[in-house]
């Protein structure tokens, strides 16, 4: 069940317990305090997480499905997953998209929610970056997937397929909001400067350790 906006209507506030997460994409700072949601705290002995499902718009998938994450979830220590209240597989328009912050997935907390929130695919398997070849950092992120890094219609694209993207989504992009789901509740550092870069760190180092350790383990 979800509260209306009025009932969640928080404000910007850097107090521990408000909110938390959004980036275009791994790595890239934002306006974490600008996130909110309106879901209520599962009641008590319901199974978490609770997954919600929305249908994507005709250019998008989700490139991972719930038994997918439930099997992921299987992989790792069981402490590092309590904790998650919900996982909205998120529909999101064409224009949402192009935000800065529309693009892959989010981590949002308040109101005893841990909510991961993981936004649709491209249908044609193209993550573009405009005009400006990706930094260094920025495809080292993506290195252990092995994406093509092409240049296109004046503009750098990464190309994927299926299976490259699903092992990012799991792999990297989830383990990367488990780790600031991680690092929300057990660290609890929550000024401003903390969340852009140290807190982005943690979920990065947590990102890379794991997603090592898995694809060792279960090659």
């Amino acid at each position: 069940m979800r509260q209306s906006r009025k009932e969640t209507a928080w404000k910007k506030s850097r107090k521990f317990g408000d909110v938390k997460g959004g980036r275009k994409r791994p790595k890239l700072a934002d306006n974490i305090f600008k996130k909110q949601h309106n879901f209520l705290a599962p009641k008590q002995g319901e199974e978490t997480p609770i997954f919600i499902i929305d249908n994507p718009s005709r250019d998008f998938f989700f490139p991972i499905t719930v038994a997918e994450i439930k099997e992921f979830f299987a992989k790792l220590p069981s402490e590092h997953t309590e904790h998650i209240t919900h996982i909205w597989l998120r529909k999101i328009s064409n224009k949402e998209h192009e935000k800065e912050d529309g693009f892959q997935g989010c981590f949002i907390c308040g109101s005893e929610v841990n909510l991961i929130v993981l936004h649709p695919f491209p249908k044609d398997l193209k993550m573009k970056f405009g005009h400006k070849k990706p930094s260094n950092k920025t495809l080292k992120w993506y290195t252990p997937y092995e994406p093509e890094l092409v240049y296109t219609n004046k503009e750098w694209v990464l190309k994927w397929t299926e299976e490259k993207i699903k092992k990012y989504y799991l792999e990297g992009l989830l383990l990367f909001e488990i780790g600031h789901q991680i690092n929300s509740v057990y660290k609890r550092y929550w000024s401003s400067n903390y969340i852009k870069k140290r807190g982005d760190d943690f979920a990065n180092n947590f990102a890379y350790y794991w997603g090592d350790q898995i694809r060792t383990e279960f090659k």
